[in-house]
């Protein structure tokens, strides 16, 4: 994209098109807006989803923990686990353990929701996963599990440099 102020070349080091993290966010976002689009005919929203499936999987989290399993902050996990509540989604009880801990669990109703949910996501990953050829997808999914591992890493070296 050409430089607006004249000289036909990017204002930054690296133009937009060519940054790796500018195509997996818009990725991201285009799956997460099918996906909410999808959940809204159920009445949830991703998030909530998303704390209901991980709650399926591990009842009697926390919030804190189970703001950690869902990458939100404890304070957006708090918010999204009051509006689950109220909706009979969830329970919370005090923890056996730590009486200031609150453990959190599906309700039958909550999971007769993810349920419905669950097959509403899996339609949304199947076509996407179709989408590409067996190997594709394989290949597809291990450069994604790359790129984590890498940007989890933080500032290694770069081992083919030679003053690394």
């Amino acid at each position: 994209m050409p430089d607006v102020r004249g000289g036909g070349s990017s204002a930054t080091e690296l133009p937009i098109d060519q940054r790796i993290g500018n195509v997996v966010k818009r990725a991201e976002q285009a799956l997460m807006a099918r996906k909410s689009q999808a959940l809204r005919t159920v009445g949830l929203t991703v998030p909530q989803y998303t704390a209901l499936m991980v709650l399926a999987d591990h009842p009697g989290l926390s919030g804190a923990q189970l703001a950690r399993r869902c990458f939100v902050t404890p304070q957006t996990m708090a918010a999204l686990l009051a509006n689950l509540e109220a909706k009979a989604l969830v329970t919370r009880r005090p923890s056996a353990v730590h009486a200031q801990v609150m453990q959190t669990a599906l309700t039958r109703q909550g999971r007769a929701l993810l349920r419905k949910a669950d097959r509403l996501a899996v339609a949304i990953e199947t076509n996407l996963a179709e989408a590409f050829p067996e190997p594709e997808r394989t290949r597809l999914m291990e450069m994604l599990e790359q790129v984590t591992r890498v940007l989890e890493d933080g500032d290694r070296p770069d081992p083919a440099d030679p003053s690394a």
